[in-house]
């Protein structure tokens, strides 16, 4: 099995106390465009050895990361979020910080909601995506990666958006019904916006669920869904790192790499990945 930094961690590090339990979820079920996404955790636990300690300061792994086996992503989706919502329950339960490596964006109602049932709290989510997925349903599929935030919304977890250049009507609909804080590529990108304050109402403990493609695709084209005029790298990063001001990261995914066969994408993603968990400490 695969671990994540492999190269750099300590056996002390490596261990079952350590902070960050990364869970792989190949999932692919209910992707629309272009696949692959099933191979995303593995090209990022690949692409994880080829990192430095160091990581904007501050050495994540010096808290420990465990790599858990990947979960089983056979039978019907409602059961697949289940088997992904106890790991993320353990881990919160346990005093970790679930770390969830995708595989489609539709893993994110079970990995979010394991988090939410463990804590018993509100729960808010920033979400970095190129898309709102607020869909009631999406080809006929409720647990679809263009509705899973349509799903965590109806069980009154709050959301933030921030990236999205792509949405329907009824998106933006859902966006006023579910009370949606956003802002949008074009706004974010065209301003050179690195920091957005979070509404004072919402929540203090923060799952943050990072979408590949919420990058532009000179930065990151392997990915299901590109669309253009996405965020930059930095940015992208900077945003979560500022809504997290004050506020306590307590899971987070990173979801939507369809490896393509260029290394640099792979490493892309395992970077956000590290730069994350340096975000929640």
């Amino acid at each position: 099995m695969s671990i994540f930094l492999d190269s750099e961690l300590t056996s002390a590090e490596r261990s079952a106390d350590a902070l960050f339990r990364v869970i792989p979820m190949p999932l692919e079920r209910t992707v629309s465009y272009g696949a692959g996404t099933k191979h995303g955790p593995q090209a990022i636990l690949d692409a994880s050895n080829e990192l430095e300690r160091l990581c904007n300061g501050a050495e994540p792994c010096a808290r420990g990361i465990f790599t858990e086996s990947p979960v089983d992503c056979g039978g019907p989706l409602p059961e697949v979020m289940e088997r992904l919502a106890a790991r993320t329950e353990a881990a919160i339960t346990e005093g970790k910080i679930p770390v969830t490596l995708g595989g489609e964006h539709s893993l994110s109602f079970g990995a979010a909601m394991g988090v939410a049932r463990a804590l018993g709290k509100p729960v808010g989510i920033v979400q970095i995506d190129a898309h709102a997925d607020l869909r009631i349903a999406y080809q006929g599929e409720e647990h679809s990666h263009a509705s899973v935030m349509h799903l965590l919304s109806e069980q009154g977890i709050r959301i933030a958006q921030f990236g999205v250049r792509a949405l329907c009507k009824q998106e933006v609909d859902s966006r006023e019904h579910n009370n949606v804080f956003y802002r949008d590529a074009e706004d974010l990108v065209t301003s050179n916006t690195l920091a957005v304050d979070l509404p004072d109402d919402f929540p203090d403990l923060i799952y943050v669920s990072f979408d590949v493609d919420g990058l532009d695709p000179s930065q990151m084209p392997a990915t299901g869904t590109p669309v253009p005029g996405g965020l930059g790298f930095y940015q992208a990063l900077r945003l979560v790192e500022h809504a997290l001001k004050d506020r306590k990261c307590v899971g987070l995914d990173v979801v939507e790499l369809a490896p393509d066969g260029n290394a640099a994408w792979d490493f892309t993603a395992a970077q956000i990945t590290y730069r994350l968990m340096a975000a929640a400490i």
